[in-house]
């Protein structure tokens, strides 16, 4: 009896895909342009005299386990339809880009080199970037404005843990043609950088001390399906926000006391939803998901507060952009954002 093959993923439909169980998931790294990015990830190590080469395997995020000296690319990286799915569901592909995804890799193959040469139990390590042993935050609130860390991946990454400080600053080191002793010239941070320029030094041509091939949260042992992967990514990336916004809203917007025919602040909103996000997103270095679920919240008090346009679409995203974008950075040197780990 014939037995019916599983359809490409290419022409799979999106209610079957996100049933579709992680670890029966039809990819590889081989082949793709994550593979050949992380083949450049390689070249840019010989460069420097790091023989090393973390291993890498396909998980359901970006993730480098302490004990093993490598780490997982995120599935969706592996094939365009679950590239697509991961834009619809959260809005943005981390790692998509080019540039975006080499800055990626270089900050994980610092993790991944620390573990293989067990560069944190030095004494020169934990002096300059603190305790490895430290706990772990589940979340963190950045101070944009300190000068004691690098500047490398979106949301102040750095300032999580002493090992995503350690890997930022390896990152900005390992990027071809960085110039980072003037780019960080007068910042606490370049102590850091010469602090990561010495160790690669002690290490070039070395062999390194640990030699684990271990997955921890290979895409093979997933069970979830992509749907229960996303609900738990989006619950992640939401954020409750303060209604101070209310002020700048009736500024921009009038109000439909006389239920006027002026397009709906809502609807304009949701039309100009698209471009205002990305660009505030840009601006600001958090998540588009999380920008997005602002809007919503915008769109509601709108409704709410039964507002409408007194400007054109283009005069009306103007001036939404520059609200969005004062507001998400107060909100962040509030000390009461917090970014998800």
């Amino acid at each position: 009896m014939r037995t019916k093959s599983r359809p490409k993923l290419s022409r799979i439909s999106e209610s079957r895909l996100l049933a579709t169980r992680m670890c029966d998931l039809p990819i590889r790294i081989e082949g793709t342009e994550i593979g050949a990015r992380i083949k450049r990830l390689y070249q840019e190590l010989e460069a420097k005299n790091i023989t090393f080469k973390p291993h890498v395997w396909i998980g359901e995020e970006w993730f480098s386990p302490d004990f093993s000296p490598g780490f997982a690319v995120p599935f969706y990286l592996t094939h365009p339809r679950l590239m697509r799915l991961e834009e619809k569901m959260m809005l943005q592909a981390e790692g998509a880009g080019e540039i975006e995804c080499m800055k990626i890799l270089r900050h994980e193959a610092a993790h991944a080199i620390d573990t293989a040469y067990r560069l944190h139990f030095r004494k020169r390590w934990r002096e300059t970037f603190g305790s490895f042993a430290a706990p772990y935050p589940d979340t963190y609130t950045p101070k944009p404005s300190s000068r004691s860390y690098v500047q490398h991946l979106n949301y102040w990454y750095a300032q999580a843990h002493p090992a995503e400080d350690f890997a930022e600053t390896f990152a900005v080191w390992l990027t071809p043609g960085s110039k980072w002793r003037s780019t960080y010239r007068g910042w606490a941070a370049l102590r850091k950088l010469e602090c990561v320029d010495e160790i690669m030094s002690e290490i070039a041509g070395r062999s390194p001390t640990r030699k684990s091939r271990a997955r921890d949260g290979d895409l093979s042992t997933l069970k979830l399906t992509l749907q229960e992967h996303y609900a738990s990514r989006q619950e992640k990336y939401a954020v409750s926000w303060s209604r101070a916004y209310d002020r700048d809203l009736l500024r921009i917007f009038a109000s439909d006391k006389r239920k006027t025919k002026a397009l709906s602040a809502a609807a304009a909103i949701r039309a100009l939803r698209v471009p205002i996000r990305s660009v505030v997103a840009e601006g600001t270095g958090v998540a588009i998901y999380t920008i997005n679920h602002l809007i919503d919240e915008i769109i509601d008090r709108c409704k709410q507060l039964e507002l409408r346009t007194k400007k054109s679409l283009s005069a009306t995203r103007e001036d939404l952009a520059i609200m969005l974008t004062v507001h998400t950075m107060r909100f962040i040197h509030s000390g009461q954002f917090q970014v998800a780990l």
